[in-house]
């Protein structure tokens, strides 16, 4: 797995910090309940060949998704609001801060050309329809949530970095400078000088860009809270957002 779009595995002080984990034993995090990768009876083979070769219900729609592109970059910064791209990919503006959570805009989900694409209708942003990002939230490594083209492409637009221990170690291979990076394990907190504090809790999944799937600290994945003094956003398999008289939820 040496290409770019893989990553790296955590070194040094990210891999020492890893280790005295209280939640990391026998190689690897546990999560908190037994969660086998696949279900008893399953396994990686078959459900290989089911997926290319076997017959199954429509899973793609027959028609683009219906969906309207927001003027991100001219959106007055003082309001409070959130745009869902698809999937867990949502953009958040928040007292004035803007945040990225999980994106996908290369259109595939997948480290093979072709693969796994994106619906018609949900593909009408880009990288370079981002404004500058105050915040960008990666919830755990997987493809559909952490892409590698995506996050070249933002670059120079991300001001900090908020992932899971060990996750890091991609963004610093793909060019992103240490300082940027904020690594957190599960139950901890990040709070900021502008009333902002990020909760990281645990996640029930798993972790890897490889063929081998590992439980790593994921941050925001099945649980998470962002709390400001006058606003707060919860995200627990769904996304509620409660700021005035914004009220909504996103499914992911």
């Amino acid at each position: 797995m040496q290409k770019a779009t893989f990553g790296s595995v955590p070194s040094g002080k990210r891999l020492e910090r890893i280790i005295k984990s209280s939640h990391y034993s026998d190689g690897e995090f546990q999560n908190e309940s037994i969660t086998p990768t696949f279900a008893e009876g399953y396994g990686f083979w078959g459900e290989l060949r089911k997926q290319f070769f076997g017959e199954s219900p429509i899973t793609r729609p027959s028609f683009p998704i219906p969906s309207v592109k927001t003027d991100l970059k001219n959106l007055p910064i003082d309001s409070n609001l959130f745009v869902w791209f698809g999937h867990s990919s949502c953009y958040l503006q928040l007292n004035g801060k803007r945040f990225l959570i999980d994106p996908v805009f290369s259109n595939t989900a997948s480290p093979l050309p072709g693969t796994v694409k994106s619906f018609p209708g949900t593909d009408i942003y880009s990288a370079q329809d981002m404004p500058e990002i105050d915040y960008l939230l990666i919830s755990h490594d997987h493809f559909d949530h952490l892409d590698y083209p995506t996050v070249l492409a933002m670059k120079d637009k991300v001001k900090a970095v908020i992932c899971g221990l060990g996750v890091g170690s991609h963004f610093e291979r793909w060019g992103y400078s240490e300082e940027k990076i904020l690594e957190k394990d599960w139950n901890e907190s990040l709070s900021t000088a502008d009333g902002l504090t990020i909760h990281t809790l645990p996640a029930r999944h798993k972790s890897g860009r490889g063929l081998k799937q590992i439980t790593l600290a994921q941050f925001l994945k099945n649980g998470g809270t962002l709390k400001s003094r006058i606003n707060e956003i919860y995200r627990n398999q769904k996304l509620l957002c409660r700021s005035g008289n914004i009220t909504g939820a996103i499914y992911s």
